[in-house]
């Protein structure tokens, strides 16, 4: 079976049997799990590592964590990340595990559909996980969407997270900015000017709707200087076609009308956004 069929099936059958073969499970020194290197959550809430910690304290740890032994000794951790580290918080020293050799892609699959499937990853870790998958198993975005009952631009406009600027991330990540504020930045190309609006409207508590006019101006001012023959579109039905074309292309389209004809400009935000908008137009791929 290829890889592509295979991504997310192991999972399951491995969570199931951390469930529920319990001959299979054995008990072995938490300081002998060495971390995941494929483990894509890069923060932990410590608020809800605390309550996990409190339940293992009264009812034990209730699922199986899933490790690989190591080539030199002890074990690395595939599934289970945040009980090992209750489990520590809680006083313990042992852990129920699930022992399978697994080889590195497999152990990265697991790592990585087992925290998209919780749905708690941050959004830059989550974008970061998607891209990973798709570099890793060579999926396309609607390949990878069906895998994980997501839309393409679901994905597409997640990933785009990661055009923006290290700082900007940062602040994503550390909960100041979300994702509505944040992806408007991404018509900035100056990562400089990108976290210079970003301080703008975390310090201005902007709505999403805020941010999107503070960089649409910040845009305008900079390099949608448009000839006086070629003006934005007006007229109340263009701007109607104008915001349909937004909705289902999933990214900034604008419509300039001229004397005769006109043009309409759409926005793509690197070249993962570029192959998904070149799907849309041209389903049939290039003739």
């Amino acid at each position: 079976m290829s890889e592509k069929r295979r991504l997310g099936r192991g999972l399951g059958a491995l969570i199931n049997e951390a469930l529920t073969d319990a001959e299979d499970i054995v008990e072995i020194p938490l300081n002998q799990i060495k971390p995941n290197p494929f483990q894509p959550r890069i923060s932990f809430n410590s608020t809800k590592l605390q309550e996990l910690a409190d339940s293992i304290k009264e009812h034990g740890v209730v699922q199986a964590v899933i490790v690989a032994p190591d080539e030199e000794e002890g074990y690395h951790l595939v599934a289970g990340e945040r009980r090992c580290r209750a489990a520590r918080i809680a006083g313990l020293t042992r852990i129920p595990a699930l022992v399978r050799d697994l080889d590195e892609k497999a152990m990265l699959e697991i790592a990585l559909i087992e925290n998209l499937q919780r749905e708690d990853l941050n959004p830059i870790e989550e974008a970061s996980a998607y891209r990973r998958l798709m570099d890793e198993f060579e999926l396309t975005q609607e390949e990878l969407g069906r895998r994980l009952g997501k839309s393409r631009s679901a994905i597409a406009n997640t990933v785009r997270l990661l055009s923006l600027s290290k700082w900007v991330q940062e602040a994503i990540v550390r909960g100041e900015l979300n994702t509505g504020q944040a992806r408007p930045l991404l018509a900035i190309t100056d990562p400089v000017r990108q976290e210079e609006l970003a301080r703008k409207i975390i310090e201005g508590k902007m709505t999403a709707r805020e941010a999107e006019k503070l960089a649409s101006k910040a845009g305008g001012d900079k390099k949608r200087r448009r000839s006086k023959t070629e003006p934005e579109a007006t007229d109340p039905l263009l701007k109607e076609l104008q915001n349909g074309l937004q909705r289902h292309l999933g990214t900034k389209v604008k419509i300039y009308r001229r004397k005769s004809g006109g043009s309409i400009e759409i926005s793509f935000y690197g070249d993962d956004d570029l192959e998904r908008l070149v799907a849309l137009l041209m389903p049939g791929g290039l003739r």
